[in-house]
């Protein structure tokens, strides 16, 4: 039974829980318990298993140990200490363990100096994968009561005949930043790894699961506790303290026109804000979201206003350990002004004090925002304050959202990948290890992780079959049987000594990556991208490199191929990869923003009237409703003036602001090159997005026969095609008819199966699946080599069957985890049923709205020269149109692409005739 507690004890009854010299030792460094650990020091002392979130600085870390150190304190002076497991910590990051592990030193040390009586001590110790070998060894002779370790680790360990013997007596299982695994396929693995623990040693133990922003809280509880049979979760309290500190934010834009002020006024004005919040401050962490305008950042706040290199740093995962370390180690001491950081510094490392917390445009999800602006005032009492700086419109209403909606206490939802066949073969192989197995057993093992509750039998079987060398057409591949299966008997185990050594040297799920070389059709070299962007990649982009335009064509292994498109406008972002997502759920409170603003902006609003309406709006004493709105919203009085504008041009220009119940399909013409677009204004996130533009650019391909290209933001997405084919309003209607009547799964199934990124994705379940090795006999496999291997053994898994388990796992991870195949699904049944409705309008010129849109290409957040000349024409022609004015189109300049009836945006191909 899942079920929140949600009455405290009192600090006396939650002290006299504990052991007497620990609670001494507590009460000695702290006033008193901090919320969390009002419930979990005595519920964990009567062994229940909990789920705690709360806030940096809420004392998380202790919340679990208190307890945890009472009882192996009192075996302690019981003389019943044993040289054994009793408590395994797991966190995604060794620098995290690093600080556990000095965390839990000092309050041991301290405890033991009141202890008169000779007593056998509780020890603590690492096991990562930097783990020096002969500390592995002192380790396996001398296992400490209290292990720190990673997933991968853990994996190893469980495997591990010799040490499995000393952690038969675990008592306690703790999982930190459980919001962060949760989420991706390392968690799964984790889950997998505590399941097997439990069944390996014979008994269960008390699971306890940390985080600071989890939603819905009822799923982590249940990815914590697991299932204890075919239909029930094992019992778990939710402690929820996640809103128990107090925050302070707000919106900045940096200037009062975000369209028509110049470029260097704009720039000048960010680092401007940036500059005042650093100095009023002692220490300031400031978030970009990217490596990229991570460092572009510190040079331009060291360059502009002479900080010295000492006092400002980056921090993100391009650099070497030893100066993140470096780092971090300078942020305890206090010394350095301010860090600029991508995402590293989101969790929980120690960091020391952090006064002032900066975004640089959006994080892309409330909980995120939360998670960042917590670092900030880092103990309990403190208030978290931070501030986030934005760069254009789209940007200032959904970062006013997102705070608004933090204000609200409502959160994004995480959702844990469910049956990962590939992260599930590498488990079936460690299982095989340890003893032969009853298929029943074993099944019976893997539906207790919550992950895998709902996998199915007949995709287990898939596995052991391929596993254990059923496919003989796999073996001319040199894929070979990692297992035995006796179908007939129904068991299977361990085959061959080779295969223990293949599981220790490429366990985990994180893929080898490496950087691609970019060379042009005659084989030139020009620069280098990741792997990642390239996986994002269609023949037909454009994107920048070297401070030139080139058109992506084709790749082979670890080579992309381009060819030069001087003037071309770039289809992709230089920092794409990197890009986070815009949650459902934030898009959707977006929406209901829009709805709600856009019907009082719309109210306010004659055609032709805006200057004299917003000089209106400042002399009434009586607020309108829009203004009354924005009063609620956490933003500055530019931020302010800047949406009200915005909503105000699009309604005189468009007629209508598009929400979450409401797509707006617009027909326009793209002034740069003159070429028709469909904008989809759909407000669901970049995932659904990227999923529903793709069916609709099947749909739409198939009507015009013609390949199409497609822009995909979080906010919409735009098509048009290759040889200028003009859109027929009247075709709108049949689309999204043809839309609702579709299976998209059969439509992305074959879109996808040609990319690159189902190449890309591909190998990385092979990996994981062992279909290939990264490693062979201690020696690395390259990158080029795996994927060489990969594409291989893709084609001929494809001759054995398209439904092929790891072929089936590569599908689900793009359709369900890259992109959002089940709210996908969603959005289109309501459009079905009414749910959601669509217009269709024709413009001149693009509307406000779309502009972001069609301009998703140009250059990132902090030099953003060309995305802001772009968007100032689009708005100039918009303008020219609500003053009554006839729009004047400049004309396109001819370019190769033009000539050659090449599309200029992301092509999907569609072959005629076919889906």
């Amino acid at each position: 039974m899942i079920e929140f507690y949600r009455n405290p004890f009192t600090a006396k009854e939650s002290l006299e829980s504990l052991n007497p010299f620990v609670r001494k030792w507590f009460e000695g460094r702290y006033k008193e318990p901090t919320p969390p650990q009002r419930y979990s020091f005595k519920l964990v002392g009567e062994k229940k298993n909990l789920l705690i979130t709360a806030p940096t600085g809420s004392g998380k870390t202790f919340s679990a140990f208190m307890a945890v150190i009472s009882d192996l304190m009192n075996l302690s002076l019981q003389e019943k200490l044993e040289e054994k497991v009793y408590c395994i910590y797991v966190s995604p990051l060794r620098a995290l363990n690093n600080d556990i592990y000095r965390n839990l030193s000092v309050p041991l040390e301290e405890i033991y100096k009141e202890i008169s009586i000779p007593v056998k001590r509780i020890s603590a110790g690492i096991r990562t994968g930097d783990t020096p070998q002969k500390d592995r060894q002192r380790m396996l002779a001398h296992p400490p009561n209290i292990l720190v370790t990673t997933p991968e680790s853990l994996a190893i360990l469980i495997n591990s005949t010799r040490f499995a013997e000393n952690l038969k007596e675990v008592r306690y299982f703790i999982v930190d930043e459980l919001h962060e695994l949760a989420n991706n396929k390392r968690g799964v693995h984790l889950s997998l790894s505590i399941e097997r623990l439990a069944e390996q040693i014979g008994h269960d133990f008390v699971r306890i699961g940390l985080g600071a922003t989890m939603h819905p809280l009822e799923e982590g509880a249940k990815f914590i506790a697991g299932y204890k049979d075919e239909k029930d979760t094992r019992d778990c309290y939710i402690i929820d303290a996640t809103w128990d500190k107090k925050m302070d934010y707000t919106t900045i834009s940096p200037v009062k026109d975000m369209i028509n002020e110049k470029d260097e006024n704009v720039e000048n004005a960010i680092y401007s804000t940036l500059d005042g919040i650093i100095k009023k401050n002692k220490t300031t962490l400031v978030f970009t979201n990217t490596r990229s305008g991570t460092e572009r950042v510190v040079y331009n706040l060291i360059s502009r206003y002479k900080y010295g290199e000492d006092a400002i740093a980056a921090h993100h995962g391009s650099l070497s350990r030893e100066t993140r370390l470096g780092v971090e180690e300078l942020l305890k001491k206090g010394g350095l002004k301010a860090v600029v950081s991508s995402t590293s510094l989101e969790l929980g490392i120690d960091i020391g004090t952090i006064d002032n917390v900066i975004q640089i445009g959006s994080p892309k999800s409330v909980a995120r925002a939360i998670q960042r602006i917590g670092r900030s005032g880092h103990s309990f009492n403190d208030i978290a304050r931070g501030e986030v700086i934005v760069t254009n419109r789209d940007d200032l209403i959904e970062c006013s959202v997102m705070l608004d909606a933090a204000k609200k206490r409502h959160l994004d939802s995480g959702i844990a990948p469910k049956n990962a066949l590939d992260v599930l073969a590498q488990h079936i192989v460690g299982m095989s290890q340890v003893k032969k197995w009853d298929i029943d057993e074993a099944y019976f093992t893997v539906k207790k992780s919550y992950p895998y509750h709902t996998l199915e039998r007949k995709d287990f079987i898939a596995l052991l079959e391929y596993l254990s060398g059923m496919y003989v057409g796999l073996e001319s591949r040199r894929v070979y049987g990692k297992i035995w299966y006796d179908e007939k008997e129904k068991t299977f185990g361990k085959r061959g000594k080779l295969t223990k050594l293949i599981y220790f040297l490429n366990i985990g799920t994180i893929p080898d990556e490496v950087a691609i070389d970019v060379m042009t059709i005659d084989k030139k070299w020009i620069g280098s991208i990741e792997e990642e962007f390239l996986a994002r990649l269609k023949p037909g982009d454009i994107f920048v490199l070297a401070g030139k335009p080139y058109r992506y064509e084709f790749s082979k292994v670890m080579n992309a191929y381009v060819s030069p498109a001087p003037g071309q406008i770039p289809t992709i972002p230089p920092w794409y990869s990197e890009q986070l997502p815009l949650s459902y759920e934030l898009a959707l409170e977006i929406g209901n923003f829009r709805k709600r603003f856009g019907d009082a902006v719309g109210a306010s609003v004659e055609k032709g009237r805006l200057a004299a309406i917003m000089a209106k709006g400042k002399k009434n004493a009586e607020k309108e409703e829009w203004q009354k709105i924005l009063d609620e919203m956490p933003m500055d009085e530019n931020a302010k003036n800047s949406a009200y504008l915005y909503f105000a041009e699009q309604m005189l220009y468009a007629g209508s602001v598009p929400n979450d119940k409401l797509i707006l399909i617009e027909k326009t013409v793209e002034p740069e090159e003159e070429r028709d677009v469909l904008v989809f204004h759909s407000l669901y996130g970049r995932r659904v997005n990227d999923a529903l533009s793709r069916i609709l650019g099947v749909i739409v391909g198939e009507l015009y026969q013609t390949d199409v290209a497609i822009n995909v933001n979080d906010n919409g997405f735009a098509i048009s095609t290759g040889n200028r084919t003009e859109f027929d309003m009247k075709d709108v209607k049949g689309i999204m008819e043809e839309l609702v009547e579709t299976d998209p799964e059969r439509l992305l199934k074959a879109n996808i199966r040609r990319t690159e990124m189902m190449k890309r994705r591909f190998r990385y379940s092979a990996a994981r699946s062992f279909m290939i090795l990264r490693n062979y006999k201690g020696k690395k496999i390259s990158v080029r080599k795996q994927q060489i291997n990969a594409q291989l053994i893709l084609k001929a898994a494809e001759e054995i069957s398209p439904n092929f388990p790891i072929i089936k796992e590569t599908y689900r991870e793009i359709m369900e985890d890259v992109m959002d195949l089940p709210r996908t699904k969603e959005v289109i049944k309501k459009i079905k049923n009414g749910g959601i409705a669509f217009k269709a309008i024709e413009t001149d010129v693009p509307s406000p709205f779309s502009h972001n849109i069609i301009a998703v290409g140009a250059s990132d957040i902090i030099m953003m020269k060309d995305r802001r000349r772009h968007l100032r024409e689009l708005h100039r022609l918009v303008m020219e149109r609500i003053d009554g004015k006839p729009a004047r189109k400049k004309p396109a300049k001819q370019s190769k692409a033009r000539a050659s009836g090449k599309s200029g945006r992301i092509k999907i191909r569609i072959k005629k005739g076919r889906a």
